[in-house]
């Protein structure tokens, strides 16, 4: 897990103004694109397995989120080029590129509008089309957006973390009992796991320096008309779990059907979390290291 200080940030100065920004590992480079809510933290424990892979992990922030000032970059195209100008600013001619969930439209947006700076693409779970957030109980409200809540997150993740860990991924799937125990113990016994859904915990109890990131968020996906994804030309990769509740599967089914030539892994069972806690886990991160060298051989 992260430290209390929090991830290393870096700030450069690109075309478009200052971004922040982390850089982890040796190899090709992948950026790789955060959620909503989400940041550097949250990118850093999700592509451990992109470093370990042999590829250099780039995690901005996006607008919005800690690192990065969200004024004059609000919209999804603004921040699709932002993507692209942090990439020129470190001379990255061409990249890998992963979205997760809020990172998919501006993601998938650098894909159609920045070709040559894109090597290949996986979407994982990422919006797609137009998005409207589930609703929330009294009870996530009060947790997630307010500081007492927010305080009481955070001492669970520390004190239950399995405790936090079930809620966490109960929060992300359409589970059964059996089946959320099972995942549950399956988190717990692999710390790259019990890592990624324990700091999601901890960006969700972070809401006061996330709130303008993730409330332009929600605001701009529900205005989509269309990412035009049929413009994208690069390898594609799409993997949706199929009982995500928080971007639903036909997120999935949407860009797999419209991007050309891309293709769907359907994660069996698979939460909003399901490429970093599943039993597949492990075998479709392989596929998307595959898909990320393929390029280079």
């Amino acid at each position: 897990m992260e430290s209390k200080e929090g991830p290393r940030v870096d700030v450069v100065e690109t075309a478009l103004g200052p971004v922040g920004f982390s850089r982890k590992g040796e190899g090709p480079p992948v950026l790789m694109v955060h959620g909503s809510p989400g940041g550097i933290d949250s990118t850093l424990a999700m592509g451990r397995f992109i470093v370990e892979g042999g590829f250099e992990l780039i995690a901005p922030a996006r607008p919005g989120y800690p690192g990065t000032n969200l004024k004059g970059r609000e919209s999804i195209d603004q921040q699709a080029d932002l993507h692209a100008a942090l990439l020129e600013a470190l001379g990255i001619s061409q990249a890998g590129l992963i979205t997760w969930s809020g990172g998919g439209p501006s993601g998938y947006r650098l894909a159609a509008r920045h070709p040559g700076l894109v090597s290949s693409l996986v979407g994982f779970a990422s919006v797609s089309k137009a998005y409207q957030p589930p609703k929330e109980s009294l009870d996530e409200r009060l947790v997630e957006n307010t500081s007492a809540g927010n305080w009481l997150l955070r001492q669970l993740a520390v004190h239950a973390p399995r405790s936090t860990v079930s809620s966490t991924l109960g929060a992300e799937g359409d589970l059964g009992h059996k089946e959320l125990k099972a995942l549950v113990d399956e988190a717990m016994d692999h710390e790259n796991q019990k890592e990624v859904v324990l700091t999601m915990a901890l960006v969700v109890a972070d809401h006061a320096n996330r709130e303008a990131g993730l409330k332009n968020d929600m605001a701009r996906f529900g205005e989509i008309e269309s990412l035009e994804l049929e413009s994208i030309g690069v390898p594609s990769l799409i993997i949706h779990g199929t009982a995500d509740v928080d971007v639903t599967p036909d997120h999935g089914e949407y860009a797999a059907e419209t991007i050309p030539g891309a293709e769907l892994i359907r994660m069996d069972r698979g939460t909003h979390l399901s490429l970093f806690v599943h039993p597949d886990a492990g075998e479709v991160q392989g596929r998307v290291l595959e898909h990320f060298r393929a390029p280079f051989t």
